[in-house]
């Protein structure tokens, strides 16, 4: 019967390397945590919420900050917006009132040397001065300075409305508080006008009485 086969027998034990000091043991079963490695890990872990805790807080300033600083720059990009504008009108507005009122502030006084002229000519006529041979020489001239300022006159209300008796937008402003004020109080009204008021106020309510007590006289009489 032949002999069992063994697997070592061909293996050279002199070739065989030694087992490495610092090869890994060879896994073993886990042992279950102790009760300190359950505080240890709780202990971490409560630490970690602390830091995460930390964590979030910054970013919650951080986050609060950069929302201040774009209201800010949406702010200061609307008001820019705004004035620039704002400003850029009023400046074109103001610029042709300007010009409007220095225009017409030349033409008021080429207006006021006009007149002064035209009623200088028309103050130099001497009429009691004009004899017979003369007179109607005099009278022509006469007639023609006077034409040409009634010419000068009638133009310069065309472009002075001053001239044509129309007030500035403040004093027509004024009209109405003024005709409050010229308007008379009840201690200025005589006796007469006083029970014209009274009875002006008092006969809706006159009338009312008159038909409640034609009613009741009705129902009186049906009884």
């Amino acid at each position: 019967m032949a002999a069992e086969y063994d697997s070592t027998e061909f293996i050279d034990t002199d070739f065989t390397a030694p087992p490495s000091p610092f090869a890994a043991p060879a896994p073993g079963p886990l042992r279950a945590p102790t009760r300190e490695d359950v505080d240890r890990k709780v202990v971490e872990a409560q630490q970690k919420l602390v830091e995460l805790k930390r964590a979030q807080e910054e970013l919650e300033r951080e986050r609060a900050g950069l929302e201040e600083l774009r209201r800010r720059q949406g702010e200061f990009q609307t008001g820019r917006q705004e004035m620039l504008q704002q400003l850029t009108r009023g400046l074109g507005l103001l610029e042709e009132a300007e010009f409007a009122a220095r225009r017409e502030a030349e033409t008021m006084s080429k207006t006021v040397s006009d007149f002064r002229e035209a009623l200088a000519k028309i103050q130099a006529i001497q009429d009691e001065t004009w004899t017979k041979e003369n007179f109607q020489l005099e009278l022509t001239r006469a007639l023609t300075t006077i034409e040409n300022a009634r010419m000068e006159w009638n133009s310069a209300r065309l472009k002075l409305p001053v001239l044509a008796g129309e007030h500035s937008p403040a004093a027509v402003a004024e009209k109405p508080s003024a005709a409050l004020t010229a308007s008379p109080s009840l201690a200025d009204l005589n006796f007469g006008q006083l029970c014209k008021i009274g009875l002006a106020m008092t006969w809706p309510l006159l009338l009312v009485a008159l038909g409640a007590l034609a009613i009741f006289i009705a129902i009186l009489a049906r009884k």
